[in-house]
């Protein structure tokens, strides 16, 4: 059975743009990618779980806050490598520089014996749409197309 996420697109807007909040991912294999890179924040949820509480619950875990409102479905899509990830926008503005991942640890240098700890994101930023759309990995464009959709 292919693995299944849930996840929050929040959006702001700014004057007349809409802009989405994006992270990108922690640790070395992603510290120098950045186009295609971001994601929304999201995490694996188990089939006996709702999907939008784990949605919130991974959003708290990689950025350190908790949000609520009135969750918009975006609906359901599967990323390339087979990944099915569920998502809701929420209008929300936060503090992109006060986030706080939790962490993962791998061996690094591969191969080394060596363990280390990372955060799970690195950084979270604001993005027009426009942007957002080179920044996004590819997979998971539909998320935006469905949140204009929407608005």
């Amino acid at each position: 059975m292919a693995k299944r996420s849930a996840g929050l697109l929040l959006f702001r807007k700014r004057t007349q743009e809409v802009e989405v909040f994006l992270v990108h991912p922690g640790g070395p294999i992603w510290a120098r990618k950045d186009e295609g890179a971001w994601s929304i924040p999201k995490g694996e949820y188990s089939q006996d779980e709702d999907p939008l509480l784990a949605a919130k619950r991974e959003f708290a875990e990689e950025t350190n806050f908790t949000v609520d409102g009135v969750f918009t479905p975006l609906g359901e899509i599967r990323q390339p490598g087979g990944k099915a990830v569920m998502a809701w926008s929420l209008e929300r503005d936060l503090d992109a520089s006060a986030i706080k991942s939790n962490t993962f640890k791998m061996e690094w240098p591969p191969r080394s014996g060596a363990t280390q700890e990372f955060p799970e994101i690195d950084r979270g930023a604001w993005f027009s749409l426009t942007q957002a759309r080179r920044k996004i990995l590819k997979g998971q464009i539909p998320f935006l197309d469905r949140l204009v959709e929407r608005l």
